[in-house]
């Protein structure tokens, strides 16, 4: 196990050959040009939107809940339910991983209140209905799997990531399916995917915040500039989003396409296995789909029944993509006496 401590090997034509991958080195990725381009317009858009807000204006904010209903007074598109579970409950701070807005609207954590509105918090045993954190809690684990992958390997194996269908719980696993430039036929081992988990946990334990910033297609084209699939999928999102918009999120330096909403924060994320890669042939050629599963923190499952998980999310998972058109309405999955039953 020592040499897959520095690198991940694979067999191929009978030899077992170095894939180059690093995973031990606290900085095994350094910013690569682009990344900081790509970062250096978010953070140029990000200030530009702020600073668009103008005069401050006061919203009213209605809580009602655990540990006890609180009206805030917030600051409109500035305050975020973030902030407001900060004024309410350090355990609503902890817990928290999406918001409810009016009981209508799915809300990132730190996507700033537009308007009056009363505010609910979920988490991963919100009753009666863990549907939609179920969800979001899905998409953020594919979202994280590909900022792994984008810094797994070496400059000779360019991972080129392509997209996440949407996510189905009851498929058995979250995906990413990426290109792997020079590397036409890779069957990972196990030691090489225990190796990719321990770094997904150990990225999504540095607690990143998911930011998440609404852009016109020509950034969206520019920010993602030397990925040939991002560029082919900006156009039809925008064209399919009813403000125009592009929706993107960033972790750490890892900026994506997603139309959310996505969990609050990384370390709300527990228990992850990466369970398997498997090939696809597909209209882009050969992609391989990363797949796992993952439990939320604080979400305990003796050895035996995650195992049973872990053997479910092998098997390859048949989600097709979709377009990323941006759907936020809450819908109830679960009546309160179904949840209780």
């Amino acid at each position: 196990m020592k040499r897959f401590s520095s690198c991940l090997y694979k067999k191929y034509s009978g030899l077992l050959c170095s894939i180059k991958y690093v995973s031990t080195s606290a900085n095994i990725h350094p910013k690569t040009e682009i990344v900081a381009y790509q970062n250096n317009l978010f953070d140029n858009e990000q200030k530009r939107q702020r600073e668009a807000v103008g005069r401050i204006e006061k919203i009213t904010v209605k809580y009602i809940g655990v540990p006890e209903d609180v009206t805030l007074s917030m600051n409109k598109g500035i305050s975020t339910p973030f902030h407001c579970a900060q004024h309410i409950s350090e355990m609503l701070v902890k817990r928290s991983g999406l918001a409810l807005i009016d009981d209508t609207h799915l809300w990132d954590m730190h996507r700033p209140l537009e308007s009056d509105c009363e505010l609910t918090f979920m988490h991963a045993q919100y009753l009666p209905d863990p549907y939609h954190f179920n969800r979001a809690y899905w998409r953020s684990c594919s979202l994280i799997l590909g900022a792994v992958i984008s810094k797994a390997f070496k400059t000779d194996i360019q991972p080129t990531l392509h997209s996440f269908p949407s996510p189905n719980v009851k498929s058995g696993s979250f995906v990413y399916d990426v290109e792997l430039s020079n590397l036409p036929e890779w069957a990972p081992t196990d030691n090489e995917l225990r190796i990719l988990s321990a770094n997904m946990v150990k990225f999504s334990q540095k607690s990143y915040k998911f930011e998440r910033l609404a852009v016109s297609e020509e950034l969206a084209l520019d920010i993602f500039q030397e990925n040939k699939f991002k560029k082919e999928q900006v156009p039809n999102i925008a064209q399919q989003s009813i403000d125009k918009k592009v929706v993107l999120y960033r972790i750490d330096d890892h900026i994506d396409i997603s139309r959310g909403p996505m969990i609050g924060n990384t370390d709300l994320l527990g228990r992850c296995s990466i369970t398997a890669v498997h090939r696809l042939d597909t209209k882009n050629g050969h992609l391989y789909r990363f797949q796992g599963v993952s439990l939320p923190v604080n979400i305990m499952l003796n050895h035996f029944a995650y195992s049973l998980l872990e053997q479910r999310a092998k098997k390859l998972n048949a989600s097709r993509w979709v377009d990323q058109a941006q759907n936020d309405t809450y819908v109830p999955q679960f009546s309160r006496e179904e949840t209780a039953a």
